[in-house]
Parts: structure tokens; C-alpha cells; sequence
């Protein structure tokens, strides 16, 4: 007779690691501009580890810091209020890991705020704001953002990553000339079903060749949903 086959031991779950989240305000500016996002990753990561942050790692073959950005930066834009999401294995002090963020920065990274994150709620934005600073005063540029604001729709061809049809209308919450100092506002809607590119607004307004000529476009601040009034 055959001896019938035992079952195997039930297995324990083990329970998952408690989760340490912060949410971080950046600035990314001067030369550190011309580094990619996917560089900027690189970046982080060598200066957690020299300032020794417990910092967390997914898993499989190849473990990489649980970050997350909320708004990948376009090369070449200065971001002046970035949001990071960290992670950690342990609870530090915000401070504290401003610091030792700080303590091992290059040169154009600073990090501004660390504030304790808590439930589920990510960092989804709502809304991006950039800046151009114009060298000389164009007289009918106010004009030129009324005629589009006053539009219902505005349509463009998108080429990228592959060609379409795009109203950028229902994306542009406002324009504005500042007049000290004189530069263009920017305040585009970032929405589930896409956004406007501000090199796109600067072309329907005529400023595209002012970026070209060496103008530095800024993103000033990135408003979240879960921060919104």
C-alpha cells in the first residue's frame, strides 16, 4: 500500500516592512539643468548612499531606490520647487534628511523642504508653472495671449512620440506679462488625459527662437492635488 503523501508545512506570510514616505521640495538649476532625469536618478542615488540615507530598493535583479518624481523635467529646464518621493527603511527626522541630502549635493541641487508623508495619497500634479524672462519688450505680446486665451480651441500638430492632432486650448490655465522683471508666465493644467509642452505655448506665441538664442525656460512651481485649496 502506497503511503498517502503529507501536505506541506503552511507557510507564514512574513509581513511586509513598515514604509517610511517623504515628500521633498527641490531646486534644480545652473549647469545641473543640462543633466537628463534619467542622470539626475544616478545622482540621487550616489549622494543618498554618501549621506548615508537608509533609502529602500525594489525588488529583483536589479534593485533601484524607491523615488518617485512627480514631473519629470525637460532637458535644459531649470526647476525651481521640484517634488521627490522618498522612501526609507528606517524614520529619519526631516531635517535631518534635508541635510544630509544638502551635505552632499553638487552644485545647482538644493533641497528646500522634507515633510513626513502619510497614507496612500501620491504626489499628482495639478498644475505646472513656468517662467521666461524676455530680454527686450515685445509691445504686442499682451496682445497675442489675449487672442489665445480667447480662443475655444487651438490646435497644433504633435510629433512626437507619434504624430496627432492636439487642442492645446483646454490645457492653458493663464498667461501673463510680468512687467519687473520683465518675463512670461506660464500656468498649464496637467490632466489623466495629457498636457500642453510650454516650448508648444511659446510657439503659437511667437517666443520659440528666444530659448534657441539661450533664454532659460523655469519651471517655478508644481501645484499637487493632495496640496490644492
Amino acid at each position: 500500500m502506497v503511503p498517502e503523501a503529507t501536505s506541506p508545512a503552511t507557510s507564514v506570510p512574513v509581513p511586509a516592512p513598515p514604509r517610511h514616505r517623504y515628500r521633498l521640495r527641490f531646486r534644480k538649476a545652473g549647469d545641473l539643468r543640462l543633466v537628463s532625469h534619467h542622470d539626475l536618478m544616478h545622482v540621487l542615488e550616489r549622494l543618498m548612499r554618501r549621506g548615508e540615507v537608509p533609502f529602500a530598493q525594489s525588488q529583483g535583479f536589479h534593485p533601484q531606490p524607491k523615488m518617485t518624481f512627480a514631473l519629470s523635467l525637460a532637458l535644459g529646464v531649470a526647476g525651481l520647487n521640484e517634488v521627490l518621493e522618498l522612501e526609507l527603511t528606517r524614520p529619519l527626522d526631516p531635517e535631518e534628511l534635508r541635510s544630509r541630502l544638502n551635505g552632499q549635493a553638487p552644485a545647482g541641487l538644493e533641497f528646500l523642504t522634507c515633510v513626513v508623508k502619510t497614507g496612500k495619497t501620491s504626489g499628482q500634479v495639478r498644475r505646472a508653472c513656468y517662467g521666461l524672462a524676455l530680454p527686450n519688450p515685445i509691445p504686442d505680446l499682451p496682445d497675442r495671449i489675449r487672442a489665445f486665451l480667447d480662443e475655444d480651441a487651438h490646435w497644433i500638430i504633435r510629433t512626437r512620440p507619434q504624430r496627432r492632432r492636439l487642442n492645446l486650448r483646454p490645457y492653458v490655465h493663464d498667461l501673463q506679462v510680468e512687467v519687473v522683471p520683465y518675463a512670461l508666465r506660464l500656468s498649464l493644467w496637467i490632466t489623466p488625459t495629457g498636457a500642453a509642452r510650454p516650448d508648444e505655448i511659446l510657439a503659437v506665441l511667437g517666443l520659440a527662437h528666444l530659448v534657441d538664442e539661450g533664454a532659460i525656460l523655469e519651471r517655478t512651481n508644481l501645484e499637487l492635488l493632495d496640496e490644492a485649496d
